[in-house]
């Protein structure tokens, strides 16, 4: 992949202190954490190390470590694959589906100030909702499993939470002695899916603001007023959500490939971004309202910056997860049963090697050997050390 002609990280450095200046006492400690770290990545200021040959003896020039912040468009690479590793041992050769939740843009007034309860609430809605309707004998009468992945963006990359949820081509039987097919194209109706998914949120809102969880302030201000609150709910609840499905798409490979596109992704990566004159941003997105139409948007450095950082979650929040019997509580007991039902063999047990034990992402350009890390320095060794100016 050719390099990109900038990334965000070059954006910070040239403007991050005007910035800062503007939005810094709205900025929780996250987005700030963040900043620095997206700001240093592979830079002096996080320290380096030199990769070494342990076959021809090729040394390479020094490497300036990465920031590993999840948000850093330069640092979600390796997690992914690791991640992707670690799940392929767990896919099902059937087909799956593919599912997306969206909320009305209304309620994103609400996720700004409540990322942690609303993102929680949009993750428990959607896959309660997959589960009863998968459950019920109308509609598929098994139990399922998914996994389920929040994105927070639009192309645009102004907030526009949703979930997408790649789900096994059917389910469990409730006496799990075999498999159960689905009947219709989408796995599940949608209109019934949006029905109860909006059922579950606008519940879960509820209850939240009862029990005076939700924090109602800024552009959500007026939703502190109760009579505001509920009238906005009981409009909403009166449209009708937001629930796409797309049809089967291939077996194990497919989805592996699949997940890929979606995990560990961030609001915009830096293949996007086509130009930065030092004052405007450019970037390529996609015009979904018009058929997906490719189309170029010039933001102002700043701007761009501030709709990067909206989607920063909060420490330890689980972006990831899993749901049925593909979570943690049934995987062991009930995977190998749905292997069993879809005449699968048992996957040979694989061990994963640990950070110091894995072998380099890149290969020795002399003889293709996987490069080693034959010196780690810190970031005070280089700025003292005047071998990394003539290197």
């Amino acid at each position: 992949m050719t390099r990109p002609a900038v990334d965000v990280a070059d954006i910070l450095r040239a403007l991050g202190t005007r910035f800062l200046d503007r939005y810094e006492k709205s900025f929780d400690f996250q987005q700030l954490q963040a900043f620095r770290a997206i700001q240093r990545c592979r830079t002096a200021a996080l320290g380096g190390h030199i990769d070494a040959c342990p076959r021809c003896g090729y040394q390479a020039a020094i490497s300036y470590n990465s920031c590993r912040n999840r948000h850093c468009p330069k640092c979600q690479a390796q997690a992914r694959t690791r991640w992707l590793a670690a799940q392929q041992r767990d896919l099902l050769a059937t087909g799956y589906f593919h599912v997306v939740f969206t909320v009305p843009h209304e309620l994103n007034v609400l996720a700004l100030d409540n990322q942690r309860l609303f993102y929680g609430l949009l993750f428990d809605a959607s896959a309660q909702t997959l589960l009863e309707v998968a459950a019920d004998p109308k509609h598929l009468g098994a139990e399922i499993g998914l996994i389920s992945i929040l994105h927070t963006w639009g192309q645009n990359l102004l907030l526009h939470p949703h979930i997408h949820c790649a789900i096994p081509a059917g389910g469990l039987s409730p006496d799990h002695t075999r498999w159960v097919h689905p009947r219709y194209p989408f796995f599940l109706p949608v209109k019934v899916l949006s029905r109860v998914f909006r059922g579950k949120v606008c519940a879960g809102l509820r209850r939240l603001y009862r029990h005076k969880q939700l924090r109602c302030a800024g552009p959500a201000s007026l939703l502190a007023d109760p009579k505001h609150f509920h009238r906005l709910l009981r409009r909403l609840h009166r449209q009708d959500w937001v629930v796409y499905a797309k049809p089967a798409f291939g077996g194990p490979m497919q989805v592996h490939r699949y997940l890929g596109r979606y995990t560990h992704r961030i609001a915009i990566s830096n293949h996007r971004l086509l130009a930065f004159d030092g004052e405007h941003v450019t970037f390529r997105w996609k015009d979904y309202a018009h058929g997906g139409k490719q189309r170029k948007m010039m933001l102002s450095g700043t701007e761009f910056l501030r709709r990067f950082f909206l989607h920063v979650l909060p420490k330890g929040f689980v972006r990831i997860r899993h749901f049925g019997f593909l979570s943690n509580r049934f995987r062991a007991s009930q995977l190998p049963i749905c292997r069993q039902c879809l005449a699968m063999s048992t996957p040979e047990k694989q061990t994963t090697p640990n950070a110091r034990e894995s072998p380099s992402t890149w290969h020795c350009p002399r003889c293709g050997a996987s490069m080693v890390v034959m010196r780690r320095f810190t970031a005070m060794e280089i700025s003292r050390c005047s071998y990394f100016d003539s290197s």
